[in-house]
């Protein structure tokens, strides 16, 4: 009887046996295959867009109580198909990154000793409701020389699947065998368990999702995890800083795409500078349909305000909605983003030099900006083609995680007979 834990074990072990494969392919044989899957999938967007009608008219039953952020990163239109595949056809123009050697240096006794890139093995992603992750992550792992599970959302089993299965067929031909890529079809809560546990088979586990599923997927983790939790995302306009530059970035970044992890969610502005920018800024904000609350210094200013809770400074709204708040100085903005952020990303806008460097410095963030919207905290915005996810870890990657970061390094050892005395 094939049971799900003996079905996902089997997937598992089927990507894991392509291993010795992919990491014998030559950089042209992945670009071609990449470019073979961009080319699939705009040939059938319209079988593509279809998955997809299927997914949103389910979804009231698959996810009853989905909220529009999560409504937004599930639609899919020709637009986001055609930037899918110039993601992956962006992944194909990078510099390969497996076989790179790092720091070779010669020692006395002439042995050569440095690193190399190669492979982590298998990467598994469980993501919830954004069926670009299917292409982004299978095109990551193919270029670095991995394999990928995808464990997708039930809200987007149709679009997931459809994609998936193109891309196989797209490098039928191509040198790659197909079998690199997984797609679990089991939407139960049970097999997210499951491939957590299959440390035998997985090398590095990636949730993509809501606290729920990043707190269930760490909680049995028998592997590595790449996470982040929320994305609570500050700017701090400073007493230097440039009143049009503030109003246009602020903006842009809480109104540009509010439902992703990078949108803006509180605005710091320093008390020098509150009395001429704030009823700019919320009229700009206001504008653009954002739904601005702020402290009562800020509600004394701009009285159309509605007044902040405690709360609000602990949540992502991932939605048109801000959270203002007027500070003494650089000092109590830092303490501010210390003790509410998230680690995801932070910035300051500021005509100041110095100002702008101890930023820099201070805070403990994977994305720290100086003058510009958090919005650019993506991997394809770093020109890295795609991301598997934003990791707010300290260990091995942190930010963005594109090619170089789906590799690790082992020490390679160059000699000419030389023996240890």
């Amino acid at each position: 009887m094939n049971t799900l834990k003996t079905i996902i074990t089997k997937q598992a072990q089927a990507a894991k046996n392509t291993l010795p494969e992919l990491r014998r392919l030559n950089t042209d044989t992945k670009n071609q295959a990449l470019h073979a899957m961009a080319d699939i999938l705009i040939k059938h967007s319209e079988e593509i867009l279809t998955a997809n009608a299927q997914d949103l008219t389910d979804l009231p039953h698959t996810r009853p109580n989905a909220n529009q952020a999560l409504k937004n990163r599930l639609i899919l239109t020709k637009e986001k198909i055609t930037a899918i595949a110039a993601s992956l056809r962006a992944i194909a123009a990078l510099p390969d990154p497996v076989g790179e050697i790092l720091g070779l240096k010669t020692r006395p006794n002439g042995l050569r000793i440095g690193k190399m890139r190669t492979p982590m093995g298998v990467l598994c992603c469980i993501y919830e409701s954004r069926p670009n992750v299917t292409a982004d992550i299978a095109g990551l792992a193919l270029k670095s020389g991995n394999a990928c599970i995808l464990r997708g959302g039930r809200e987007s089993i149709h679009s997931n699947t459809t994609i998936a299965r193109i891309l196989k067929q797209a490098i039928q031909n191509t040198g790659v065998n197909p079998d690199y890529l997984q797609m679990i079809e089991q939407t139960g809560r049970e097999g997210v368990t499951i491939l957590a546990q299959l440390d035998q088979y997985i090398d590095l586990i990636i949730p993509r999702g809501g606290e729920k599923l990043i707190d269930v997927v760490s909680q049995h983790a028998k592997m590595p995890v790449l996470k982040h939790r929320k994305g609570i995302c500050h700017l701090y306009a400073d007493a230097d800083a440039n009143h049009k530059k503030a109003i246009d970035i602020i903006v842009n970044a809480k109104a540009q795409n509010p439902s992703t992890c990078n949108s803006l969610e509180k605005a710091l502005i320093h008390e020098k500078i509150a009395d001429t920018l704030l009823p700019e800024l919320v009229r700009a904000l206001t504008q653009a349909n954002v739904e601005v609350r702020g402290c009562e210094r800020t509600q004394k200013i701009t009285p159309s305000v509605t007044p902040a809770t405690d709360a609000d400074w602990s949540t992502e709204y991932l939605d048109l909605k801000i959270t203002l708040k007027i500070v003494k100085n650089f000092d109590e903005a830092v303490k501010h983003i210390e003790k509410y952020g998230t680690g995801l990303a932070d910035g300051i806008i500021t005509e100041n030099y110095t100002t702008a460097g101890a930023f820099l410095q201070t805070i403990d963030s994977a994305n720290v900006f100086v003058n510009a919207s958090t919005r650019f905290a993506d991997g394809f915005e770093y020109g890295l083609g795609a991301e598997v996810g934003i990791s707010t870890a300290k260990i091995h990657g942190r930010g963005p995680m594109g090619l170089e970061d789906l590799t690790v390094t082992k020490y390679i050892v160059l000699g000419n007979g030389q023996t240890r005395k």
